[in-house]
């Protein structure tokens, strides 16, 4: 038998273990609420390719690619537990496994590593939370797609309708075909039909109702059926306390804006400072895409070795917000062609790493450039640290950050050579280091951060919704703190 032919059988046998895996995952996820994750990627509704690529993708951040030999046994041990309502990392279950010297069987040690989520410990299934869109642009959608994703039992979050400005004709067809297909983002992952005289879009099973409405105070959602429910504008309209308060409307009990907020609208950025939210609060904002792209490695890099100033430069992907062509617009430059130029424009992410990160003191200043990209950004995070370093140290303990922190949900880590930003298109972290273009001269860094500033953004916003739902469901392993 030649190389080719080995090559060739081990790929084989390794796409039919991956075969395997698939209906253990779906099991999983529909049966008991747990999601599956490989070092914090969900392996839930992927193809055996898409499980294989993601497998193979440990090798760039733990040096040495995640056979799906090593990882079967522990979803096999999972099967056998009485789990509730969880995330369980099979490629930490794996990597913590090896690392042990006890001698546990594969199943003893899963069993011991996932306890808080079997037994006694075990989360108890509700009833979930409604979830209603107002608005239905770039970040409502991809919020919907996130949201019909994760409906899994149907006891988590639960998109029950859709607010939007009355339209013409064949309005909610429309409004559909957009969810059906997106240019950048590709298909829709599922079926979607389209009941017109009910007004109600049908969504893998899901029935989402289309209110028309020119103003939040139009709406009784308790009409609708919905009660205490998350409303989520993602129109940018009302930015602060009064503007929003409007949609406190019979059957909303709380209001999620993905623009960065004003005055005393808290500025979450999940996995920084989500645990601050009071469980009163009705009102608060996921900040911006920027602000969550920088203020997690800003963070770590705060914690690790202190920083005393920074600048952010954001190279940010054009916005709906600007022309196709030059033509009048309220901003000085935004009015020039988004698709024939680089435009020099400003950002609230430096002022708004204040809202997120109070502790810090250092002073973090930043400007942006729009460019003819329609989709991923990157942010060059320029810091003066308190101690001089190497960029070997750095890069080290990034990669550690991306893999066992609390923050591996938003910072991922990747070191090809030859990655560029449309390489990016779809990732759910809300920032990407480039260990290539890390630089690092004493106590100088410069952290280049790539971010989908659209789909990874719009994970953040539905990790916040579940966080103050209440169906932000625990990680295991836990990860280190």
């Amino acid at each position: 038998m030649t190389v080719n032919d080995d090559s060739f059988t081990n790929w084989k046998n390794r796409e039919e273990i991956a075969e395997s895996m698939i209906p253990l995952i779906g099991k999983l996820h529909r049966e008991r609420d747990v999601t599956v994750l490989l070092h914090s990627r969900s392996l839930v509704n992927k193809s055996v390719v898409s499980i294989l690529k993601t497998h193979r993708f440990a090798r760039q951040i733990a040096g040495e690619e995640l056979s799906v030999t090593e990882t079967l046994p522990f979803l096999q041990a999972l099967t056998a537990l009485d789990l509730g309502p969880s995330q369980i990392d099979i490629g930490m279950l794996a990597a913590t496994y090896k690392a042990d010297d006890r001698g546990l069987s594969v199943e003893a040690f899963t069993a011991e590593a996932v306890a808080g989520a079997t037994g006694a410990n075990k989360i108890e299934r509700g009833e979930g939370r409604d979830v209603v869109l107002y608005g239905f642009g770039r970040i409502g959608r991809l919020v919907a797609r996130l949201l019909i994703e994760k409906a899994g039992s149907g006891n988590g979050l639960r998109l029950r309708a859709i607010v939007v400005r009355g339209g013409g004709d064949q309005d909610i067809v429309k409004r559909a075909s957009l969810l059906r297909r997106d240019s950048i983002h590709g298909q829709f992952q599922g079926t979607i039909t389209v009941d017109e005289a009910n007004s109600t879009i049908f969504a893998n099973g899901n029935a989402i109702k289309v209110i028309y409405a020119n103003d939040p105070s139009e709406v009784d959602y308790t009409a609708y059926g919905i009660k205490n429910a998350i409303l989520i504008d993602n129109t940018g309209k009302w930015r602060d306390r009064e503007g929003l308060s409007k949609h406190l409307r019979p059957g909303v009990d709380k209001v999620v804006l993905t623009a960065p907020g004003k005055g005393d609208v808290p500025n979450i950025v999940h996995g920084v400072n989500h645990d601050t939210v009071k469980p009163d609060e009705q009102i608060l904002s996921c900040a911006s895409c920027t602000t969550n792209a920088i203020v997690p490695p800003l963070k770590a890099m705060d914690d690790e070795y202190g920083v005393l100033r920074g600048h952010v430069e954001t190279v940010h992907s054009f916005t709906n917000d600007q022309n196709l062509l030059d033509n009048y617009h309220k901003s000085e430059r935004r009015g020039r062609s988004a698709p024939l130029n680089m435009v020099i424009t400003e950002t609230g992410a430096a002022s708004a790493v204040a809202k997120a990160l109070p502790d810090l003191k250092a002073k973090i200043s930043g400007s942006s450039i729009r460019v003819p990209v329609p989709d991923v950004s990157i942010a060059i995070l320029n810091l003066q640290l308190a101690r001089e370093t190497t960029r070997e140290e750095v890069l080290d303990y990034l990669r550690d950050v991306s893999l066992t922190s609390p923050l591996r949900r938003q910072i991922d880590f990747i070191t090809a050579p030859d990655a560029v930003s449309s390489d990016f298109i779809g990732s759910r972290h809300a920032s990407i280091v480039d260990a290539g273009a890390l630089k690092v001269e004493g106590d100088n860094a410069i952290l280049y951060l790539w971010y989908d500033n659209e789909f990874g953004y719009s994970c953040q916003v539905i990790r916040v919704v579940q966080h103050v739902s209440g169906v932000e469901y625990p990680t295991f392993p836990a990860p280190a703190v």
